[in-house]
């Protein structure tokens, strides 16, 4: 088990390799569809406008070195302040024709989510030393209870589970499941299970 604490360095994260379990400790930032749509539209395919410039430096300054946690969260407000009810994982895969693009302008060090990305993000992990981190689904109540602190909300006016949530966690588990030397488990998963197909679908003609 291998501890992070965010900011994450380009040194840690290159001494992740798939398999690893780790813990993920410091200020992270949840983002879905509409949030990843939104970073690539209105800060990478084109300048900042004047009224989104702060938007942009605090949104920059979390994802460098940072983690994006794909989560459409469960919230309550208690005496004003936020707090995470559920914060299960949500499915990457929506979000690669972004992920690449987000990894390389902000210089993000991890993606959380379940079930995989794919080769434009795998290579964006290889080139700029960032990693893919599955974390537990159908466990979004024990999640909860890693999100120490709600310290921001930005965007919600796009809903809040799409909104972005800026959070503090504590000990968050998840295991490497694409690291920054081009290894992906989710692809040997894929091409071990092709191969079993495969050599069934053999048999029963075979056997015909």
């Amino acid at each position: 088990m291998t501890r992070i604490e965010l900011p994450a360095s380009a040194e840690s994260i290159a001494a992740l390799k798939t398999g690893d379990v780790v813990k993920i400790s410091g200020v992270m930032i949840t983002a879905r569809d509409a949030g990843h749509k939104f970073l690539v539209e209105h800060f990478i395919e084109r300048s900042p406008q004047p009224d989104e410039a702060e938007l942009f430096r605090k949104l920059s300054s979390l994802l460098r070195g940072g983690v994006i946690y794909h989560c459409g969260p469960v919230v309550a407000k208690d005496n004003g302040s936020w707090r995470f009810v559920s914060a299960g994982p949500t499915t990457s895969i929506r979000e690669e024709p972004y992920e690449h693009k987000i990894i390389e302008a902000f210089g993000v060090r991890g993606i959380v989510g379940k079930g995989g990305m794919g080769e434009k993000t795998l290579e964006a992990c290889k080139r700029f030393k960032a990693v893919y981190l599955h974390a537990v689904g159908g466990a979004a109540s024990l999640i909860a209870s890693s999100v120490v602190e709600v310290l921001d909300v930005h965007k919600l006016e796009f809903g809040v589970p799409e909104a972005f949530w800026v959070i503090r966690v504590k000990d968050f588990d998840a295991v490497v499941t694409m690291d920054s030397h081009g290894e992906s488990l989710h692809k040997k998963v894929e091409e071990t299970s092709t191969r079993h197909l495969d050599a069934i679908i053999k048999e029963i003609i075979q056997g015909k």
